[in-house]
């Protein structure tokens, strides 16, 4: 199927998403490129990365094109410079309290930017590619679902996008919106969306769930995937990235456990009409979280986790090309420490995440693009720190 997918949409004062009972679901196909299957390389064949005496950036690609699979193009230029690192800290050791905090490569200047009310959780910051705004998501206690809000890069404006439906419309049914992320240029917004009912065989599991796509006012909202749309309950769409280009976006697909396979994970590509949807990498491996695109293209780091309950040790961190064809482990395994999401730095030489050992509290760190050089940013034994989005902006002086 090509073209752009007609996306349902009632228009109000304020664009209102329809959850379109009988709507098409999107080809999920896979898509063949240079070696082989997105999805489908078996887990003996992934390597570790080959640690050098002195640490480098891993080079790019040549033969890889972001956007295109199996296309031979240079890699798209690599212009910003690192700046701040936003990500969500738990504020209680029974982690039920969450903010945005900020803080420099070299753990300085940590400041905290967002004061969610009593217990809420501000989680899932992403910036804007200027460096002027971050994204994310809050629950507040009250309501208990996510809402989408941005917030300067020095901590002022903090303000609800507002949402996608009127809390009495019928199709708005414990409607939540969480995991926003800018594209490139700063023109859209991707986020996931969740409605409808809760599976009375597991009350965890809502109906729906799937990517939108809206403008950075909150308006123009339009959905994306159709990935639940006949299959209700089947799991949950998280977490989107997009790609240097802008054309796709790679994202988080968790399965329930009456999903196929039961309670797996796996990152999905969509090509940001609608089109191409794909499964990037193996169910066996259970990657999760929020994956990021190295700048120039070539390459998408990701994290993965352990069966059984959330913040469980026994994961890593890897990377995958675009097309699926090679996956490279950055991180020792087995391993009984916890690795959290992971960031390209925006200039693309290193990359941050969280790790926290078996027991203890995580913290960030980064490490060069190649997996070496592993260095400890923060230091934090009273807070969870985690889900790292490392942006242009600079310090405030």
């Amino acid at each position: 199927m090509t073209g752009t997918r007609p996306l349902p949409l009632t228009t109000t004062a304020r664009t209102r998403a329809h959850a379109g009972a009988g709507l098409l679901l999107a080809g999920t196909a896979l898509l063949t490129g240079c070696g082989a299957q997105p999805g489908e390389i078996p887990l003996s064949e992934i390597r570790a990365e080959s640690p050098s005496a002195v640490p480098t950036a891993e080079p790019a690609v040549a033969n890889a094109t972001p956007g295109v699979i199996g296309a031979a193009a240079p890699a798209l230029p690599v212009m910003a410079h690192n700046g701040l690192i936003a990500s969500r800290v738990f504020l209680d050791p029974s982690r039920l309290t969450s903010a945005v905090f900020t803080v420099t490569a070299d753990g300085g200047a940590l400041q905290q930017l967002t004061r969610p009310p009593g217990e809420g959780r501000d989680d899932h910051p992403d910036w804007s590619p200027d460096g002027t705004t971050i994204a994310f998501d809050r629950t507040e206690t009250e309501n208990g679902t996510p809402r989408l809000w941005t917030v300067t890069a020095d901590g002022e404006e903090a303000h609800q996008l507002g949402q996608l439906c009127e809390p009495d419309a019928a199709d708005c049914t414990n409607e939540q919106e969480s995991g926003p992320a800018f594209s490139p240029d700063g023109k859209q917004i991707a986020f996931s969306r969740a409605w409808g009912t809760l599976d009375p065989t597991d009350n965890k599991q809502i109906q729906y769930s799937d990517l939108y796509l809206m403008s950075p006012d909150g308006t123009n909202a339009q959905r994306l995937t159709f990935l639940t749309n006949d299959k209700p309950y089947s799991g949950d769409v998280r977490n989107p990235s997009w790609s240097p280009d802008g054309k796709q976006l790679v994202f988080e697909y968790r399965t329930s456990s009456t999903g196929q396979p039961a309670a797996g994970r796996a990152l999905y590509i969509v090509n940001t009409d609608g089109t191409g949807l794909r499964r990037l990498t193996p169910w066996e491996l259970r990657a999760g979280e929020r994956a990021s695109w190295s700048p120039d293209g070539t390459r998408i780091v990701f994290t993965t986790y352990p069966a059984g309950p959330d913040y469980s040790p026994g994961g890593g961190i890897y990377t995958v090309q675009p097309d699926g064809s090679t996956i490279d482990a950055l991180t020792p395994g087995p391993s009984n420490d916890f690795y959290g999401a992971a960031a390209y730095s925006p200039d693309g030489t290193s990359i941050v995440f969280a790790q926290a050992p078996a027991g203890g509290t995580s913290d960030l760190y980064r490490m060069q693009a190649n997996g070496t050089g592993v260095t400890r940013i923060t230091d934090t034994a009273d807070q969870w720190e985690s889900r790292p989005s490392w942006g242009t902006a600079a310090p405030r002086s």
